[in-house]
């Protein structure tokens, strides 16, 4: 088996880089995100060791694992099974798990472009559309595994709005501080796609809880779980057209802005296809275990430390999950570069919103789980609000400091709201100190079962 199918491209693989495809068409948003986290390789140190086997490992081992800023955070994933086999309590494990995650979603986007360089354009586009948000969408399955499907909701929405909220709008704010005196321009064409799509997944949320309340007031049996599935089906054929529409038919909306920026970065790939779809593997099942362990614990964390599982899931998860991402988002604006970090941040929540939500309900559909897209009142209007004005502060192409900070704002009243929504938790063991200090009744579950009542009597 050559050396390049198993680890490190031969001396002349600039050339063989060209002749499977230029890193520019292949290399998405993601991972120019991420990108900007990475050190420069240093393979010729693990070039002088003799054997062939050995050197071959040594350097994957150097790419993948010593290749990122965040490899510090590596021995937190050993760290939080040892927390978990040895039993040193729940918020220890929910913690380092979720820092651990960090690099770890770091490193699938950096192996994902590795096999989009001998996949081609296509098969990486598709590769990153599936893996560019692997970690909310494992959270996710396993949450939806053990019944908990209001985490489910709660952590897919939490990254929309962090994505449309906290990573876009401190990008805006930074890069319009970082280029107080320059023009801030980016291409609004490829936004205002982005945010149309998110305005149909804001429609879809919103219909089934708006049927549910009309139903309430009526005598009306129409299932809002038939209407979520027949629109979560419409939401997946829409981001399978998206993604044609990206990357085949106008494929130069999606470039245009960020050729410019990249042509002299033509990079080449630094390990082969096989080791990289086994490096796809392991990292994929390693965050399947941390997930794991965080759907596990989240509660008891909610317990611990009195405070919401609405608030765990929809602002702490996305933030420390997506860490490298969105650092690398804020990077790229300080450089007056935000076509990429509109990308990252508009990208990543049309693929939560148009194909990991839908995903999910399809799953639990296949599962037998009676879950639908209703996110409830007050999750449903800030998702709204929140499309509304990102769509609204990128119309015109042209940011500032002030478009940024407006974004940041709403994210803090937004986190605000979930900090101090106290709801009941859904597992069966609450201890009775903490029965003081949570309402027994949630006021949503009041005002939907009251109208029911009413009518059955």
């Amino acid at each position: 088996m050559s050396p390049q199918a198993v680890g490190i491209p031969s001396i002349d693989s600039k050339a063989a880089g060209k002749q499977i495809y230029e890193q520019k068409d292949i290399e998405s948003a993601h991972n120019r995100s991420s990108s900007s986290l990475r050190r420069a390789s240093q393979k010729q140190l693990c070039l002088i060791v003799r054997y062939k086997w050995l050197r071959l490992l040594l350097c994957n081992l150097y790419e993948v694992i010593l290749g990122t800023r965040l490899s510090f955070l590596f021995p937190l994933v050993p760290l939080a099974i040892a927390a978990d086999r040895l039993q040193l309590g729940n918020v220890w494990v929910f913690f380092i798990s979720l820092l651990g995650l960090a690099p770890l979603a770091e490193r699938l986007g950096f192996v994902t472009e590795q096999i989009a360089f001998y996949t081609g354009p296509t098969v990486g586009g598709l590769l990153n559309a599936t893996c560019g948000n692997a970690t909310e969408m494992l959270i996710a399955v396993f949450a939806l595994c053990h019944g908990k499907t209001n985490v489910v909701k709660y952590s897919l929405l939490g990254s929309v709005l962090s994505n449309l909220l906290l990573v876009l709008g401190t990008s805006l704010f930074c890069g319009g501080i970082a280029n107080m005196k320059k023009e801030q321009r980016f291409d609004k064409v490829a936004s205002g796609i982005n945010s149309s799509l998110l305005m149909m997944a804001s429609l879809c949320l919103m219909l089934p809880l708006a049927l549910k309340q009309s139903m309430a007031y009526s005598e009306a049996t129409v299932s809002t779980l038939q209407l979520s599935r027949v629109s979560s089906i419409i939401m997946l054929i829409a981001y399978a057209a998206y993604l044609f529409f990206q990357l085949r038919t106008h494929r130069q909306l999606f470039e245009e802005g960020q050729e410019t920026e990249g042509e002299e970065d033509e990079e080449e790939p630094s390990i082969g296809c096989i080791s990289s779809i086994v490096w796809l593997c392991t990292l994929t099942v390693i965050i399947s275990l941390l997930s794991q362990y965080i759907v596990d614990t989240i509660e008891d964390v909610a317990e611990s430390w009195e405070i919401s599982v609405n608030f765990i899931s929809i602002i702490l998860l996305p933030i420390v999950g997506n860490a490298a991402e969105h650092a690398g988002a804020v990077l790229f604006a300080l450089k007056n570069k935000l076509d990429i970090s509109l990308a990252v941040a508009m990208g990543s929540a049309t693929q939560i919103a148009m194909f990991v939500i839908p995903f999910i309900i399809a799953l639990a559909w296949i599962m037998g789980i009676p879950m639908d897209l209703d996110f409830h009142i007050l999750e449903t209007v800030a998702l709204f609000a929140t499309v509304l004005i990102t769509a609204y502060i990128l119309q015109d192409g042209t940011s500032n400091y002030m478009k940024g900070l407006v974004l940041l704002l709403c994210y803090f009243v937004i986190a605000s709201c979930f900090f101090l929504l106290q709801t009941p938790l859904t597992k069966g063991h609450h201890h009775h100190h903490h029965a003081v200090n949570t309402p027994v009744l949630d006021k949503r579950v009041v005002t939907e079962t009251i109208p029911m009542a009413a009518k059955q009597f």
